[in-house]
């Protein structure tokens, strides 16, 4: 199954600082932090269904920037049973709040992304930004 989530920064060109999310539910999640997002519904574009996440997650409309592409095929893998795209966004409408799912948002400055402990699926997607930012500059 294809779930989708987007690295929220504040800058697609110039990426300083990374929006985290922690997880209130389901209980074997709580506490840990994720990227936010979502399923992809019968019918929606992965990119669709991350822009009605977004919204419903955050109360935010996003620009989205480039895809950053799993290990496996371009995706991500979460479980036997999930894996993941994930874009880059960057906020154009709203202010970030926790609305579902989430009962805390932290913005991360760069060389401080791995303070948080993140679910160990995203681990490798935080690796794979810090490569990403570093080469950037």
């Amino acid at each position: 199954m294809l779930v989708v989530a987007a690295a929220v920064v504040d800058d697609l060109d110039e990426p300083r600082v990374l929006l985290s999310a922690r997880r209130a539910t389901p209980a074997s999640l709580a506490g840990r932090w994720e990227f936010p997002g979502g399923k992809v519904d019968a019918g929606e574009t992965p990119e669709t269904a991350l822009h009605r996440e977004l919204r419903e997650e955050l109360g935010v409309r996003v620009a989205l920037g480039d895809e950053v592409v799993g290990p496996d095929d371009g995706v991500w893998p979460l479980t036997d049973r999930y894996v993941m795209r994930l874009w880059l966004a960057e906020v154009v409408d709203g202010v970030p709040e926790p609305l579902v799912e989430h009962d805390e948002l932290r913005w991360l400055p760069a060389g401080q992304w791995h303070v948080v402990p993140w679910l160990d699926a995203d681990v490798p997607i935080v690796d794979a930004l810090v490569a990403l930012v570093r080469d950037r500059v």
